[in-house]
């Protein structure tokens, strides 16, 4: 009798724990599935926020993650292209795999001819999309609409939190926009070709790069020619995601007295990001005071 109880109690559990099982590539996916699934959506995600995407070890791990799940939502534009393998790997062939890219409106799609010689290019565009906060409200939207259509009796619950996590949005950048008036028209070096989408929403302007081509390590020379372009220009400021190695910026920094921010690109980047607002919050109160 006590065995029959013990086994209507797990039945019982798994039927009443009847979340969508989500796996997110990058924890500014996570973040967004959290805030819209809440207690309907049991969500982890695959590259930590302190994390190259562009480079990432595969690991059983990961593919283990993407077995049990429903959904896999990723970022797109060949940001993940180690997430195919991990697929393939998971043996989790009832998966649906959704591109959070598809209704973007991209930038810095390359031109002419592109080979490996032009570094770490993307043919479709730039993947940093989630850098400029109106395009969460894209991603948001399509995260709700595919939570909607997984698990329909959950609809409305999907929607009222999405209504409130775009207001939420909504009412932070009023203050990032007042925030940021003083980088307006300003030039900046930025590391990687990260901040098309951050720059273009708020107004700065990238003068150039610390890798000569995207994913390209810097080499001597090309420091030489942005020490040159920076004392010309009087440029205040690098801009650098913080997991790259500050040895190049630091060089740079020492001839021309320029100042190095590091700052944050997903949750999780730093102990007190832990959410997309947090994470937005951190650059800008960086960013802005540091110009």
């Amino acid at each position: 009798m006590k065995k029959k109880i013990i086994l209507f109690l797990v039945i019982l559990a798994a039927a009443l724990d009847a979340r969508l099982n989500v796996v997110t590539t990058t924890t500014v996916i996570y973040d967004i599935v959290r805030q819209v699934g809440g207690e309907h959506v049991s969500v982890d995600y695959i590259c930590r926020g302190d994390q190259d995407p562009h480079f990432l070890e595969i690991l059983p791990s990961y593919m283990l993650k993407i077995r049990k799940a429903d959904l896999m939502f990723q970022n797109g534009l060949g940001l993940e292209l180690w997430a195919q393998k991990l697929i393939d790997g998971s043996r989790n062939a009832d998966l649906k795999l959704v591109d959070l890219s598809n209704n973007i409106s991209k930038k810095g799609i390359p031109t002419g001819k592109i080979d490996a010689s032009q570094g770490d290019i993307h043919p479709f565009g730039n993947p940093h999309y989630w850098l400029d906060p109106e395009n969460i409200r894209i991603m948001a939207t399509d995260i709700m609409h595919e939570l909607s259509l997984q698990d329909p009796d959950n609809r409305s619950y999907f929607q009222s939190n999405y209504d409130r996590f775009i207001a939420a949005i909504e009412q932070k950048m009023k203050t990032w926009h007042a925030q940021t008036v003083g980088i307006k028209d300003k030039q900046f070096i930025v590391y990687h070709d990260t901040w098309i989408y951050f720059a273009e929403r708020f107004g700065f302007k990238v003068a150039g790069y610390v890798e000569p081509k995207p994913g390209i390590p810097p080499t001597p020379s090309h420091n030489a020619e942005l020490i040159r372009l920076i004392s010309n220009n009087d440029i205040p400021m690098i801009i650098m995601e913080n997991y790259y190695s500050d040895s190049s910026p630091n060089q740079i920094s020492e001839a021309t007295g320029i100042k190095i921010v590091k700052v944050p690109i997903y949750v999780y980047g730093l102990e007190n990001v832990h959410t997309y607002i947090d994470l937005m919050d951190e650059i800008i109160s960086r960013i802005t005071a540091g110009e």
